[in-house]
């Protein structure tokens, strides 16, 4: 008896997107990162192509962070202090690229200037040669101020510069495009809007292929079941053809992981979780490998040990 061929013909191809400039490229970074340009479901080889890997980047904040767990604390509590080295931790940590949060600039966090952000990020810059993921404060009217500056202080550099959201677009779109970053769309867990958020940045005549979405995520127990349902639709709808979803995929499980009860719990509960040196970082690879079987092309992560695991995993899911 002969087996059908059960292989799926897709209309699509999920755009690429290039993050930093070399200097022939007109920028200071030692290399750059690739996402995107998938032709099938992931990670199903029969199905379709994988020619870049998903890539991970690790978290630097401007300020100190008040929140974090004690097992993130043993990693980056003696450089945390100080951006520059902290970029540089994380650079010896082995990322492919630095996430770097201008906490420092939100109204209730310090309320840094446009001025002292930009420093900040030049001061990144210096310290590693990586390319660079930036996000203002999360505040509209204040990002409105910093983005534009920062853009400026790493024009040359090709970031990645988050986000543009329905409700303000404009400022750090026409931010990315005259200083050549590319752009984060964000739009919380619906297709619908995220669409509308790309439609409302290519209206101002940003490229649709310089774009990386971000549907937000949860964590493991969280409601993932719900989450990968979304990621799993926008991709096969742009695998199927649809050009305002064919855009590569940036999600942050180090974020959402590490907010869990469950990894944030000290030792307290090591009799019924599990030492929390290793719940933790457990938590955030669980979390991480879910989401890159949806569809994820660029993961913000935390732990090193959680990105070791996760790299083993897109090895032996690639082929690699």
């Amino acid at each position: 008896m002969s087996v059908p061929d059960a292989k799926e013909k897709w209309t699509g191809q999920i755009s690429t997107v290039t993050i930093g400039a070399t200097s022939a490229e007109g920028g200071t970074r030692g290399s750059t990162v690739t996402i995107g340009g998938q032709t099938g479901i992931p990670f199903l080889s029969f199905d379709g192509g994988v020619p870049n890997p998903p890539a991970i980047a690790l978290e630097v904040f401007d300020v100190t962070p008040t929140t974090w767990a004690p097992p993130l604390e043993a990693i980056y509590g003696d450089v945390w202090s100080d951006p520059a080295a902290w970029a540089k931790r994380v650079t010896e940590l082995g990322a492919d690229l630095v996430n770097l949060r201008l906490i420092g600039t939100h109204p209730d966090e310090g309320d840094r200037s446009p001025d002292e952000a930009a420093e900040t990020v030049k001061a990144v810059l210096s310290a590693t040669d990586l390319p660079l993921i930036i996000w203002g404060s999360g505040v509209p009217a204040k990002d409105q101020l910093v983005m534009p500056k920062v853009a400026e202080a790493a024009s040359g550099e090709n970031c990645l510069l988050g986000a543009a959201i329905e409700d303000e677009y404009r400022t750090i779109t026409a931010a990315a495009q005259a200083a050549g970053h590319k752009l984060v769309t964000l739009a919380p867990c619906d297709i619908n809007k995220q669409k509308q958020v790309n439609i409302l940045v290519t209206d101002m005549g940003y490229p649709l292929t310089d774009i990386v979405m971000y549907p937000t995520t949860t964590a493991l127990g969280y409601g993932m079941e719900y989450i990968y349902s979304i990621l799993e639709r926008g991709r096969l709808a742009g695998l199927s053809g649809d050009k305002l979803m064919a855009q590569p995929v940036i999600l942050d499980p180090g974020f959402e992981a590490w907010r869990a009860k469950e990894a944030k719990a000290g030792d307290e509960a090591a009799d019924l979780w599990g030492p929390a040196a290793e719940r933790g970082p457990a938590w955030e690879t669980v979390t991480a490998t879910n989401l890159l079987q949806g569809g994820a092309d660029l993961l913000v992560m935390r732990h090193p040990k959680a990105v070791e695991a996760v790299r083993k995993a897109i090895s032996q899911l690639v082929g690699a």
